[in-house]
């Protein structure tokens, strides 16, 4: 069941969208070579608890995890593509990160991610994070009252595709509001004119992932929940939620 938000849930949406964004922006800061994703994690968890919200992340446990993911935040590095455990091998110069992360306050959720270089970046990998942002902003520009589902998901796979990169296969976007994750799913391609019409009121996770060397396919880390490359190769995350609203899309997780 898809539920619609009024005008005043989506403005509280937007303040849990502003942790969120916080969040990432205190990552991003902290991130370095030597540093490591625990440390990221902690700095999260220090931005949580001064805006008094909670983590739909921590002790989250869907049906294909062994475990309850231990974090506030997913860091996923180079071949991680999500989902990556916060760790306590320090950084390197060139890693590629991915941060996802995610609030709950007032009884709403945001979530968004973002991905970057620590250190020399390699031109690639440059390309590679634009790629996904250009995606991501594609996605949110197709996300009208009128268009629908397929309308998002053929303006995100366009963009991966045209560069050449592979899609991670069977994850995408998701509805989002009380809980992290709602329908509908948000594929990251698909035909235009297709799928559930979207109207004023539906909130998305709109979310490409790209992997650099253009297969769509993808195996799990030992720990049951870091999704890797199989070839491995670099990937990319970028993320926001978005309201549809008579007046285009609002972008709840913008800094």
């Amino acid at each position: 069941m898809v539920h619609i938000k009024t005008n005043t849930q989506i403005d509280a949406m937007r303040e849990a969208g502003r942790v969120v964004a916080q969040i990432l922006t205190r990552a991003r800061e902290v991130a370095a070579v030597g540093v490591t994703p625990r440390q990221l994690d902690e700095a999260a968890r220090e931005v949580l608890s001064k805006a008094g919200a909670t983590s739909p992340f921590l002790n989250y446990k869907p049906h294909f995890a062994p475990t309850p993911f231990p974090a506030v935040i997913c860091v996923s590095v180079n071949d991680a593509v999500v989902h990556g455990i916060p760790s306590a091998e320090p950084l390197r110069d060139g890693d590629l990160v991915s941060v996802d992360a995610g609030a709950l306050l007032d009884g709403w959720a945001g979530d968004s991610a973002i991905s970057f270089t620590v250190g020399e970046a390699r031109p690639e990998d440059t390309r590679l994070i634009a790629t996904a942002n250009e995606a991501l902003e594609s996605g949110i520009a197709a996300a009208v009252v009128g268009n629908r589902i397929g309308d998002i998901a053929h303006a995100i796979g366009t963009v991966c595709r045209d560069a050449g990169y592979g899609i991670l296969e069977g994850y995408g976007g998701h509805g989002i509001g009380r809980s992290m994750h709602e329908d509908p799913s948000v594929p990251n391609e698909g035909r235009p004119g297709r799928g559930m019409v979207l109207r004023h009121g539906m909130v998305l996770a709109i979310e490409p992932m790209l992997l650099a060397g253009g297969l769509d396919e993808f195996r799990h880390d030992r720990d049951g929940w870091t999704l890797r490359t199989t070839d491995g190769s670099r990937a990319s995350h970028a993320e926001h939620t978005v309201a549809i609203t008579n007046e285009g899309p609002r972008v709840l997780t913008a800094l």
